[in-house]
């Protein structure tokens, strides 16, 4: 009885270290996935002025959230403002500080971080971030953002 006993509480131990194992597994690729999407968002789409992949990243019924400007829902006015940003004598760019990424059952994910902006090179502004992903199919879609506690860079 003994034996049986031990040899099933064995069978449980390894059942459970190979469910943590895939877990892991799947939160690494998962960070990885959004991670990449961060980039995609602000190197290439933000701080590059590339409008067609701002495009092919925020869904079209995006809400953004500001604590300086309030709600902003309109897909258009973000692309048109962003393409507004090529014809700035500034240079502005973002750099990702620091981030957190969980799981939000099958709809997606969510992105807690930080991150600081530059003008011309030179840190002005740093903020939060909460980043609502929705995964369809294979391709993420920024859903929901909301920045907030923007405060001057101080080193």
């Amino acid at each position: 009885m003994i034996n049986t006993l031990v040899l099933f509480m064995l069978f449980l131990s390894r059942q459970a270290s190979a469910y943590v194992k895939h877990e892991n597994v799947k939160n690494n690729l998962l960070h990885a996935e959004i991670i990449e999407m961060d980039t995609l968002l602000f190197d290439v789409a933000f701080n590059q002025y590339d409008a067609a992949a701002f495009r092919r990243i925020i869904s079209e019924d995006v809400e953004f959230y500001d604590d300086r400007y309030g709600l902003n829902v309109s897909n258009d006015n973000k692309i048109k403002s962003l393409i507004g940003k090529q014809t700035r004598s500034i240079k502005v760019t973002r750099k990702l500080n620091s981030c957190t990424i969980d799981k939000l059952g099958d709809f997606g994910a969510v992105q807690l971080g930080e991150h600081t902006f530059y003008s011309n090179d030179i840190p002005q502004v740093k903020g939060k971030f909460i980043h609502i992903w929705e995964r369809k199919n294979k391709d993420w879609k920024l859903k929901r953002v909301v920045s907030y506690e923007h405060k001057p860079f101080e080193p």
